[in-house]
């Protein structure tokens, strides 16, 4: 019990770091990339995929590395949910976004004002959070850090919405006017897109772990 602290903070630490890096590095490619998006969103994404590996390979043997509510309550249904996780999580998600502004020298509590809004961004968040939860659960036991994280990174450019793909980054994401932000008015959106297509990643998922029925 004394040591049931450590895989909350861990969650904590690597939801506030890995915000950290998406909405920092969004923040530095834009000032740099001279009005090219397209260079823009190739640094945000090695940004976070080295970020993520980082953070999965370093923190994955402390809490599992979840650093996304849906992959934390898609893995309770296996009995491996922490009762504070999701809370820790979210409230990372707040601290990394805060931290990225400070860093930068920007207004610290601030709220976005890009509108991402419309049935193919919807879509695109459906996809890209079961193919997530899907590319999680099929993953060989403690060899996920790879998968996971080029997978984002490839869904960063094959989904229309840059694969959020995770409601703790729609949160930070939805606190900073920057580059990676997202308003308000989009976030409840991204969020049901997000559980939809989480739900649909595990059932595909289990039905592959299904013995085939005998003929």
């Amino acid at each position: 019990m004394k040591a049931c602290w450590r895989p909350v903070l861990a969650e904590f630490m690597g939801t506030a770091l890995l915000l950290c890096a998406v909405i920092g590095s969004g923040i530095m490619s834009e000032r740099l990339a001279g009005g090219n998006v397209a260079v823009a969103l190739l640094a945000n994404t090695l940004a976070t995929v080295f970020a993520l590996y980082v953070l999965i390979e370093t923190l994955g043997p402390v809490s599992g590395a979840h650093f996304n509510p849906l992959v934390s309550l898609t893995l309770g249904l296996r009995g491996r949910l922490l009762i504070n996780t999701v809370a820790a999580q979210l409230l990372g998600a707040v601290a990394g976004a805060w931290l990225a502004h400070a860093m930068f020298g920007m207004d610290v509590i601030q709220t976005s004002q890009k509108l991402r809004d419309g049935p193919g961004l919807w879509l695109a968040e459906t996809v890209a959070t079961a193919g997530l939860i899907f590319v999680i659960l099929r993953s060989p036991t403690g060899k996920a850090a790879a998968p996971v994280a080029c997978y984002i990174g490839a869904a960063y450019w094959f989904t229309a919405s840059t694969s959020f793909a995770n409601p703790a980054a729609v949160l930070g994401r939805m606190l900073s006017d920057s580059f990676a932000g997202i308003a308000p008015a989009s976030a409840t959106s991204f969020v049901l897109a997000q559980c939809l297509g989480a739900w649909l990643g595990w059932r595909i998922a289990r039905a592959f772990d299904e013995p085939a029925s005998e003929s």
